[in-house]
């Protein structure tokens, strides 16, 4: 009996659980009959650009968000273009955002040929803090970009009032937080323009590149839809200078094939984070909610990220870093002047943060693996430990550039 033990002992040393960062191949077989049905509509049919498949998921998505209008685009990365330049966007004007973003967000401020001026981030949801917008305003001031990252949306009803104020309009990012609610409000419908995007691995994900841009103005939807073709107003006939930006017909019907499922999907998203926060609330720093969160990410802190990062891949637990280097500090925009310690909570945040699992087709089973693989890790390393208990000291980076030691 004491062998037979022993034996089970050594097994569960050496046994590995697979744990992906995400499967997007079980993704596909988790809808493959809706998918596969709709790509072969499309494909039936020869109409694949600017047809019945992108009106229809366009109406549904608005309808889905509460909004008056969608316009489908090629990506993310140039719905938010549209949007900016739909907003009056332009050469060497000023945008203010965060620098603890996808580079794809300042990218699009670039494309515009406007300047990202940066601002810094909460230390506890890693979105931007609104309190720190207002002295960054200048004349050349013409948009603000809040990103409602990882899943948690930005405190939108400070931010709106003082875009109001100040005739500045509010460019919502939405690319991380498609089905987040904030006071009873879908993300994007809150700004002038909401910017999504449907990269395969977001909350609602096309099964390539895709974007779309939601409003509730009748003058931005129509021209979002002349800028998105060539800055047509109708075939062969251009009013102002546009691009090809143009969400297909299969992406579309892929997308529409998938949107009834999105509410089932966040809610799973948000049973993983629980199980995690539950795990891990005493041993990592864990996401804290202050709005709706549809954990497009599930971000922890640990004291050691890196050792923590190479412990779980041998353990075969995949994980992200989302993201190491703030756009700041990005060789491309080290033009702007914006010098390390000038932004002291994005700096902190990232060299500590780390992205676990987290798709909807994630088990209970695997969640509790990566749990009890980071407690094994803290356990060996104590100086890998961030908890919870130590949220208000991570709070005093705002008030200094010097680092902050956690226990």
């Amino acid at each position: 009996m004491l062998c037979h033990q022993r034996l089970i002992d050594d097994l569960r040393e050496v046994f590995v659980l697979n744990v992906p960062f995400g499967d997007l191949k079980v993704h596909y077989h988790s809808v493959k009959q809706e998918v596969d049905t709709a790509v072969k509509r499309v494909l039936e049919s020869g109409y694949y650009i600017l047809g019945p498949e992108l009106k229809t998921f366009e109406e549904n998505f608005a309808q889905y968000l509460g909004a008056n209008y969608v316009v489908g685009c090629a990506s993310g990365t140039e719905a938010i273009y549209l949007a900016l330049v739909a907003a009056g966007v332009g050469q060497d004007d000023e945008v203010i955002v965060v620098a603890h973003t996808a580079v794809p967000t300042i990218s699009a401020i670039s494309m515009t040929g406007a300047q990202p001026v940066f601002v810094d981030i909460h230390p506890d949801t890693y979105v931007m803090d609104v309190t720190k917008v207002e002295s960054k305003i200048t004349a050349r001031t013409k948009a603000i970009v809040p990103v409602h990252l990882y899943g948690q949306m930005v405190d939108l009803e400070p931010l709106m009032k003082l875009g109001a104020d100040k005739g500045i309009p509010i460019i919502e990012d939405v690319a991380q937080a498609t089905g987040a609610v904030y006071k009873k409000a879908q993300a994007g419908t809150t700004g002038a323009f909401g910017a999504f995007s449907f990269y395969p691995s977001k909350n609602l994900g096309a099964f390539g590149d895709g974007g779309a841009v939601c409003t509730n103005s009748t003058e931005g939807y129509e021209r979002l839809l002349r800028l998105r073709n060539y800055g047509q107003s109708k075939r062969y006939y251009h009013d102002e200078i546009g691009i090809n930006s143009r969400l297909d017909e299969i992406q579309s019907a892929i997308l529409g094939a998938q949107l009834p499922h999105l509410t089932e999907w966040n809610a799973r998203r948000k049973a993983i984070a629980a199980r995690y926060t539950q795990g891990l609330r005493d041993v990592v720093f864990t996401p804290v909610e202050h709005n709706d969160h549809v954990f497009h990410l599930y971000v922890i802190q640990s004291g050691d990220r890196d050792g923590m990062q190479q412990y779980l891949s041998e353990k075969g637990v995949g994980t992200l870093i989302h993201y190491p280097v703030p756009a700041h500090l990005q060789k491309a925009y080290r033009y702007r002047d914006v010098n390390e310690g000038d932004l002291p909570v994005t700096e902190y945040a990232t060299k500590r943060i780390l992205s676990l699992p987290m798709f909807p087709q994630l088990s209970d089973e695997q969640v509790d693996y990566v749990i009890d693989q980071i407690k094994q890790y803290v356990q060996v390393n104590p100086a890998a430990k961030a908890s919870q208990a130590d949220f208000a000291a991570a709070k005093t980076v705002t008030s200094s550039v010097s680092p902050v030691k956690l226990r």
